[in-house]
């Protein structure tokens, strides 16, 4: 199945595909001040992880809205995370602010583990959040901490999505384990749950989470293209494994802090889609835009 390997193709492809375009539930935006030390932190990639991490996408706000509108974007979720208490309210009022300017965005936010994140979730959510997201690495909390219960159940009430990374890719941290995130799905079953980066490196941990849990989806960040395919390859069967939940699976690409062009992740997504006879062109179409336009509220 021919796939876009340069971003200039991505509309054409996704005219030949006969989409609408495409929503992606993880991308980042992020007030200045704390996207400035993210990049940092990716400048510094050889000390944390073993190998270079040059940021694509490293442009000006505006610049980084313009180029998804070209790649062909119907939507997409500008992710923030809190990494240390008081944190997360202040970045749920910065990305409302940035989707009440930016009209293709989804209203977000975020949720760490404190007194009164119950109150400020539930802030958020009647001001329009639509998928909220938890990085558990990067915040270095255990997601069953009981001041997130109230958080969770919420979650669970309102069917409103949280994008997790509670997978041990690209490094582990002390919470981090799909094991460790099931003793919150097993407490709150009705949670809508997407987990980032398909679970990496443990995919078929992620997996086995979806078939036990109806409401567990994952996204393709960073899966399959070939710079995770070196520290993080997916299974050889992964085509045929995933053709038994192909609405399960929705479109995530952690834009724009990623060290390759956008349109590699659809390549590896198309390259799904073609490696199982299950799977073609209505795959495309629910990955790339029927599942996250769904998850995320919008008109399919």
């Amino acid at each position: 199945m021919t796939a876009p390997h340069d971003d200039n193709r991505i509309p054409a492809w996704l005219d030949e595909l006969g989409l609408p375009g495409l929503v992606d539930i993880h991308t980042h935006f992020l007030p200045p001040n704390v996207l400035d030390k993210v990049w940092a932190y990716f400048d510094n990639a050889s000390e944390h992880y073993g190998m270079r991490w040059d940021i694509f996408y490293r442009h000006d706000e505006s610049t980084r809205v313009r180029l998804l509108r070209e790649f062909g974007l119907r939507a997409f979720a500008p992710l923030v995370y809190a990494h240390k208490p008081a944190m997360a309210a202040w970045l749920n009022d910065w990305v409302r602010d940035f989707a009440q300017r930016t009209p293709d965005a989804v209203p977000t936010a975020t949720i760490y583990p404190e007194r009164g994140v119950g109150d400020y979730l539930a802030r958020a959510l009647d001001a329009g959040a639509r998928c909220v997201k938890m990085h558990v690495q990067v915040g270095s909390f255990d997601p069953r901490d009981p001041l997130l219960d109230q958080a969770w159940g919420l979650l669970g009430e309102t069917g409103v999505p949280v994008v997790v990374h509670c997978g041990h890719g690209p490094i582990g941290g002390a919470y981090t384990g799909l094991d460790v995130f099931e003793g919150v799905l097993r407490r709150h079953p009705r949670l809508t749950a997407v987990l980032a980066h398909a679970g990496m490196p443990d995919y078929l941990a992620a997996l086995n989470l979806v078939e036990r849990y109806p409401r567990v989806h994952l996204d393709t960040t960073m899966v399959g293209v070939e710079f995770s395919e070196k520290f993080a390859p997916l299974p050889k069967d992964w085509a045929a494994r995933i053709a038994a939940h192909p609405d399960r699976i929705v479109l995530g690409t952690d834009y724009p802090n990623i060290p390759y062009q956008y349109a590699d992740q659809l390549a590896a997504i198309a390259d799904w889609a073609g490696g199982d006879p299950r799977l073609g062109k209505p795959f495309l179409r629910a990955v790339l835009h029927d599942t996250p336009a769904k998850l995320l509220g919008l008109k399919v």
